[in-house]
């Protein structure tokens, strides 16, 4: 052949074979684009553009299918669609006077139902304002579902109302977040959102939805086409990009999905690690355990797991939710005098209680006690180990689970009585010394030793407590008895004021005929006495009782001694129960002036209550050196 006619053949099959792979190349860059623009989805699943159906409709549709009750709110426009379809199917909505205790009453609402609490927010501010509540559920291991309402998706970062970066913000504080895209992807996400909520270690997560996906289609069509735009080139090809958004937004979403739960998985102790622990506690001659508030999670019901405990005779000790676990006045139940028995103990069982400030950090753990540590998490299983303390075993698994398989493992088992009952007569000398320090008179006001005595003394069995403020909380713990398992609510390990109002709400509305009441200090009181507003519009009465002290005490009581000021921390006595009646509630005044007749305004209060009144109770309160050595930091 001709060289000339050669490489000119060569020539054109180079340039062909470039050309074609040009052409693939092309191809696979529409191809992709129109994938992301779902033009090809769109092919097979038409959008109904006559349909007045909207994307809230599917929300409450899953939630309707995960067992939810209770949506907590604070309105707004970007999540009206979510409220109104959530009450035509039976959801009942709670509107709250501060976003904080929405999420705060979903916390309470997943503490004691044993599903996820719900809480829907605005975009902008009102996501924001949730970023405590969110935390404190985080550290709580509560698998809350915030959902935030957000700008269109195709307005984002141009200056729309309320728009800012929400999923950043969450990231850090929740197993899972997400931006809805579609209308078609609200089941599916929902699903996994709620089920990683309540898989391993529980938690809050957080799923946005843009303004567009939870509009019906002729209102989003109506904001999003302009036809007056689209007279020259330019103009028809952004109606173009926009009529294809809008139909990948409603393409298929209104197609039949499985709606049901997804499976929830969570982490348990194997046979051999039960069975090394029954060896172990077999041959123990003084064991304690320690129960934190992870006993109180799913799978294992609370009344199992407090037969498991009874059967296992072995002194506890209570802390978070636990407290209640055994009743009232079980022989078991050890409630003060916890740093001398743990140093005593040669088998500590630390039952999804983790070694952080409130274990010292597991400084009060014996290096001569074999301890068992079981916790669904692996950083707080291990917070602390070889530096103050060492596990002797460190299991990853559900604690209440793994108890009642001890107790199942270790049947006719005896704990020493000797020492169960040298624990509970230190107990009681305590106790004693307690009642004694209640009838001292203060410099002014009552005690509120003996108050708290008082109240004791009356809450009925089905009683419900919150826990929410600093130094009178502290010492209602050592004071107010739980009557049962899951009857004791306060913040968990992040130490939130504010809890109150929402804690109280969630907790009434899961048990309406219990009787429920806050602790509150009159710091903490200031956080949400307007939700007394939210309790009257929603019939949900409680009974809060205010320490009043004038004074952030459980901060003045380390300040003052050892900075020589009192700066920041005073308050005055003011009259909160008038604040109540304001707002559709009771209000009683306790002080010296009526202390005779305290228990008589107790029981009026508890009365009004029943009758459907929400009740606060403003007691002034002197100080007394019960608390003296704790500290705030």
């Amino acid at each position: 052949m001709d060289p000339t006619i050669a490489a000119a053949t060569s020539a054109l099959g180079s340039s062909s074979t470039w050309l074609i792979a040009l052409l693939w190349t092309i191809a696979a860059i529409l191809l992709g684009a129109a994938h992301k623009m779902g033009l090809i989805y769109q092919m097979w699943h038409p959008v109904d553009t006559k349909s007045t159906r909207h994307g809230g409709e599917r929300v409450a549709e899953v939630l309707k299918a995960h067992g939810v009750r209770h949506v907590f709110t604070l309105v707004g426009g970007h999540i009206s669609p979510i409220l109104v379809a959530s009450e035509k199917l039976g959801i009942r909505v709670v509107d709250t006077r501060h976003e904080a205790t929405a999420v705060f009453a979903a916390d309470a609402v997943a503490r004691l139902s044993g599903t996820v609490g719900v809480a829907a927010v605005t975009a902008g501010p009102g996501v924001t304002n949730t970023v405590t509540a969110v935390k404190n559920a985080q550290m709580a291991e509560s698998p809350v579902l915030l959902i935030g309402g957000a700008a269109a998706t195709l307005q984002k970062g141009r200056g729309a109302l309320q728009d800012i970066d929400q999923l950043s913000l969450f990231k850090p504080l929740c197993k899972f977040c997400a931006s809805v895209k579609t209308v078609r992807e609200i089941v599916p996400v929902l699903q996994k959102a709620i089920a990683i909520a309540q898989c391993d270690t529980p938690g809050p997560v957080f799923v946005e939805f843009p303004l567009d996906v939870l509009y019906p289609y002729h209102l989003v069509e109506r904001e999003l086409i302009k036809e007056e735009a689209s007279k020259n080139l330019m103009g028809k090809i952004i109606n173009w990009y926009l009529r294809s958004y809008l139909g990948n937004l409603f393409a298929g979403a209104w197609e039949a999905q499985d709606l049901s739960p997804l499976p929830v998985k969570m982490p348990q102790a194997t046979k051999q690690q039960v069975q090394e622990c029954v060896e172990l506690v077999s041959r123990a001659k003084k064991p304690v355990i320690l129960l934190g508030s992870q006993v109180t999670l799913p799978p294992t019901p609370v009344k199992m797991l407090r037969a498991a405990l009874e059967e296992l005779g072995i002194p506890c000790f209570l802390g978070g939710m636990a407290r209640g676990m055994l009743g009232k006045s079980s022989p078991l139940h050890i409630r003060q005098n916890r740093r001398e028995a743990l140093k005593e103990a040669d088998v500590v069982i630390l039952a999804g209680t983790v070694c952080d400030f409130r274990l010292s950090y597991g400084r009060v753990l014996s290096k001569h006690s074999k301890i068992v540590a079981i916790n669904r998490n692996q950083e707080q299983l291990m917070k602390n180990a070889n530096v103050f303390w060492k596990p002797y075993m460190a299991i990853k698994g559900d604690a209440g689970s793994f108890l009642v398989l001890l107790s199942q493992g270790l049947k006719g088992y005896s704990c020493p009585q000797d020492w169960v009952m040298s624990l509970k007569e230190k107990d009681h000398l305590k106790e004693k010394a307690n009642s004694e320090k209640a009838e001292e008179r203060t410099k002014q006001h009552l005690n509120p030793l003996k108050l708290l005595h008082h109240v004791d003394h009356l809450l009925p069995e089905d009683s419900l407590l919150v826990a929410d403020g600093g130094d009178f909380v502290g010492s209602a713990a050592y004071i107010v008895h739980p009557r049962g398992p899951l009857s004791w609510l306060d913040p968990g390990a992040f130490g939130t004021l504010g809890v109150g109002g929402g804690f109280a709400l969630g907790a009434k509305l899961c048990r309406p005929d219990s009787e429920v009441w806050i602790l509150y200090g009159d710091g903490s009181l200031g956080f949400s006495i307007m939700e007394f507003d939210t309790f009257v519009r929603h019939k949900t009465p409680v009974i809060a009782l205010v320490g009043n002290d004038a004074c952030w005490s459980q901060i003045s009581r380390e300040q003052v001694p050892l900075l020589g000021s009192n700066v920041a921390c005073g308050l005055d006595y003011l009259d909160y129960h008038v604040v109540a009646e304001g707002l559709g509630g009771k209000g009683f005044l306790l002080s010296c002036q009526n202390e005779e007749q305290m228990d008589d305004i107790i029981r009026t209060a508890q009365s009004e209550c029943r009758r459907g009144r929400p009740i606060l109770l403003n007691t002034l309160i002197g100080t007394t050196s019960f608390r003296e050595g704790s500290i705030s930091v």
